[in-house]
C-alpha cells in the first residue's frame, strides 16, 4: 500500500481528482489559499529552473567529454538522432491528428473566467539568470570542463548536480501533486475542466499508439542493420519495457535492459557500454511525449505554431533531455524551462504539461529503455564491422 501511495502518478491522479471534486463546492476564501500556494510555487519553479539546467547539463557534458572516443561519439550521435527522429515524427503526427480531435474546443479553453481564484498575496523572487543564458552558460562550461583533467570546478559541478537532484526529488516532485491539485481546483471553479479532461483522454490514447509505432520503427532499423529479426528483438526487450512501467526510471531499469540486450545477441562489452550510457542520453519516448503534449496544448489555447520555431525547440529539447535526472518526472522538470522560454507557456499551461507528462510517464520511460536495446544492436553491428 505504501508503495502505491508513494507513486508519483498515483498522487497526481489523486490531486487531479480532488481538484475536480472539490472545485465545484469549495468556498472562494478557501480556494484562494491554494491559489496563493500555486503563485508562490510558480515563483520557486522560475527561480530553480535555470539552476536545474546549469546543475544538470554541465556535469553531463563534462562526463561525456572525458570518455570521448569514436565509439562514444557514434553512440551519442545515434541516440541524439533517435531522439530527434522521435521529436519530429511526434510533431508532424500531432499536427496531422490533433486538429481534428481538438477542433472547436480551443476558444472556450482560452476564455478568461470572472470566477478565477485570485491569490491573497504574491511574492517575486526573480531567477539569477534566464533560461537561455543558463543553457549557453552550461554548454560552454561543460565543453570547457571536458578538456580539463582533475578539475576542481568539475568536482564543484558534480556536487551542485547532487544538490539539484536532491531538490528535484525531495522538494519539487513531492509538492507537484499539490500544485496540480490547485490548478485543477481553479479550472473546475472557473468551469474549464470538463473540456480539458475530454481532450486529455484523446491525447493520451494517440500518444500511446505513437510510442508503439516508434518502437516498431526503431527495431525495424536495428533489425535491418544488425541482420536480425526485428520482432524477435522487440519481444526479447519486453521484460525491460514492463520493468520500466513499474519503476518509471531508466536508471533503475538498467540491470534488466542490460540482461535483455545480451540475450538479443549484443556482445557483453558493447552492452555494458551502451546501455548505461543510453539510459542517460536516449530519451526518444520522453521527447515524443513532450512534443505531442506541447502541440496539443498550443492548439487548445489557439497559439500559433510555426514549424521553424518548433524545429529549433525540438533540437534544443533533445540536448536538454540528456540532463534529465533518473527520477520519476525528472525529464519534464529539465524541459519545462525550455518550453516556457521558447514557446511562451504560462503557469496554467506548464501545470497541464506536467500533468499530461506524468500521466504517461511510465509509458515514455518504457519506450526509452526498450529503444536502448535497439541502439545497442546497431552499435554492436558497427563495432563488429570495424573490427572485421
Amino acid at each position: 500500500m505504501k508503495q502505491i501511495t508513494n507513486n508519483l502518478l498515483f498522487r497526481v491522479i489523486v490531486g487531479i481528482a480532488l481538484g475536480i471534486g472539490i472545485g465545484y463546492i469549495i468556498p472562494e476564501s478557501i480556494g484562494r489559499i491554494f491559489a496563493t500556494f500555486n503563485s508562490l510555487f510558480d515563483q520557486l519553479l522560475k527561480f530553480l529552473i535555470p539552476l536545474i539546467i546549469v546543475g544538470l547539463i554541465i556535469p553531463a557534458i563534462a562526463k561525456l567529454g572525458k570518455t570521448a572516443g569514436s565509439l562514444l561519439l557514434i553512440t551519442v550521435g545515434i541516440a541524439y538522432g533517435s531522439t530527434l527522429f522521435a521529436g519530429f515524427s511526434s510533431y508532424f503526427g500531432s499536427m496531422a491528428l490533433f486538429p481534428s480531435l481538438i477542433e472547436g474546443q480551443a476558444t472556450a479553453t482560452i476564455e478568461e473566467s470572472s470566477k478565477a481564484l485570485a491569490p491573497y498575496f504574491t511574492l517575486s523572487f526573480p531567477p539569477i539568470f534566464d533560461v537561455m543564458s543558463a543553457l549557453v552558460f552550461a554548454f560552454l562550461i561543460g565543453i570547457g570542463l571536458a578538456r580539463l583533467e582533475n578539475s576542481t570546478l568539475e568536482k564543484v559541478a558534480i556536487d551542485f548536480e547532487k544538490i539539484i537532484s536532491f531538490l528535484i526529488e525531495k522538494l519539487i516532485i513531492p509538492i507537484l501533486p499539490v500544485f496540480i491539485f490547485g490548478i485543477f481546483l481553479d479550472m473546475t471553479y472557473s468551469g474549464k475542466v470538463g473540456m480539458i479532461l475530454d481532450v486529455f483522454i484523446k491525447i493520451i490514447g494517440v500518444i500511446f499508439a505513437m510510442h508503439i509505432l516508434l518502437l516498431v520503427i526503431q527495431f525495424a532499423i536495428a533489425g535491418f542493420i544488425g541482420k536480425k529479426n526485428p520482432f524477435r528483438l522487440l519481444v526479447t526487450m519486453m521484460p525491460a519495457y514492463f520493468t520500466a512501467l513499474g519503476t518509471q526510471s531508466s536508471a533503475a531499469t538498467i540491470p534488466v535492459t542490460l540482461a535483455q540486450a545480451k540475450k538479443a545477441g549484443v556482445s557483453e562489452d558493447i552492452a555494458n557500454f551502451t546501455v548505461p550510457l543510453c539510459a542517460t542520453i536516449h530519451l526518444a519516448g520522453s521527447m515524443l511525449k513532450i512534443v505531442a503534449c506541447v502541440v496539443a496544448l498550443m492548439l487548445m489555447q489557439g497559439m500559433p505554431i510555426d514549424t521553424l520555431q518548433m524545429s529549433g525547440f525540438i533540437c534544443m529539447l533533445g540536448v536538454t533531455m540528456i540532463a534529465a535526472p533518473g527520477v520519476p518526472g525528472g525529464a519534464i522538470m529539465a524541459a519545462i524551462g525550455v518550453i516556457a522560454s521558447m514557446l511562451g507557456f504560462d503557469l496554467q499551461n506548464q501545470a497541464l504539461m506536467i500533468s499530461l507528462y506524468i500521466a504517461m510517464d511510465s509509458f515514455g520511460t518504457a519506450c526509452n529503455v526498450t529503444g536502448d536495446g535497439a541502439i545497442a544492436v546497431i552499435v554492436d553491428r558497427i563495432y563488429k564491422r570495424r573490427n572485421a
